[in-house]
């Protein structure tokens, strides 16, 4: 499996989508997060939902000491939807090329195949949030600078809890992207019903749970409302698209992290057992 990891690491490495995928979410989460809530500071003019909040709240937010409910903001749905079209590329795209049956026909094993595509999920997941730490870390601290306000960071308990929970929130979307590229042996529909999910479907579903009581029972294992709700344990919410505390913290994580378990194993299953020609 080793084997198959470098080499999917190499392929992720050479391949412009994944720079681009990786280069749109932390340009996304530096404006959004940073930019245009610094500009409203500093301008009194109202930009999105911050337009409201008064200036000492909209600097507040974007100090270090904030920096982990600030940066989580965007994972559950933008930062989500990314990765999960990164994920799809990564499967799909070897039927559509047909690679897959070229790569079997090599040596490794379809589990061992599998096991290495999602090791360099993960790997790629951790290293955009590395990323995307470092580079949020580094905006807070010149507007604490500039602006000679405190520049103290979160402990570092804290700092490792926002990392493990945005790696856990874009893992799963990743996965489900993964698995959606195996399910249906391409990139266009797994990375356009995967969006669709995301970004559509769910939100219908939340917005008509206020109606139906099935509708708010159905909302509480899925797996955007449980990203969401996670990251709302950790303080972020104001604003943030897809972030609400439907359920718990300890709740979410419990979800999402059978969703990872369940997603490796319906893929492991159809990779496997099917003709992948």
């Amino acid at each position: 499996m080793t084997g198959v990891l470098s080499a999917e690491l190499l392929k992720l490495r050479k391949r412009p989508a994944t720079w681009l995928i990786v280069g749109i979410w932390l340009a996304l989460n530096f404006t959004f997060a940073y930019l245009f809530p610094y500009l409203s500071y500093r301008t009194g003019s109202p930009t999105g939902p911050d337009g409201a909040a008064p200036p000492a709240q909209l600097l507040a937010e974007v100090l270090p000491a904030n920096l982990v409910p600030n940066l989580l903001g965007g994972y559950p749905m933008f930062g989500g939807a990314l990765v999960l079209i990164l994920g799809a590329l990564m499967t799909g795209s070897e039927y559509g090329f047909g690679t897959m049956k070229t790569l079997l026909t090599q040596g490794p094993r379809r589990i061992e195949v599998l096991g290495g595509i999602l090791g360099a999920l993960a790997v790629v997941v951790l290293v955009l949030g590395v990323a995307n730490f470092t580079l949020s870390a580094g905006a807070s601290s010149v507007i604490a600078a500039t602006e000679s306000a405190p520049g103290t960071f979160p402990p570092a308990a804290e700092l490792a809890r926002g990392l493990a929970s945005g790696w856990l929130i874009l893992g799963m979307w990743g996965l489900l992207g993964a698995l959606a590229g195996i399910a249906f042996r391409g990139t266009a529909l797994a990375v356009g019903l995967g969006l669709v999910w995301a970004l559509v479907i769910e939100n219908l579903i939340r917005g008509t749970a206020a109606l139906l009581d099935v509708f708010d029972t159905v909302q509480r294992v899925l797996p955007g409302v449980n990203a969401g709700s996670l990251v709302a344990a950790l303080g972020a919410g104001r604003g943030a698209p897809g972030v609400a505390a439907v359920v718990g913290g300890t709740h979410a994580v419990v979800v999402l992290a059978g969703y990872l378990a369940g997603f490796i194993l319906v893929a492991g299953l159809l990779l496997a057992r099917r003709d992948v020609t």
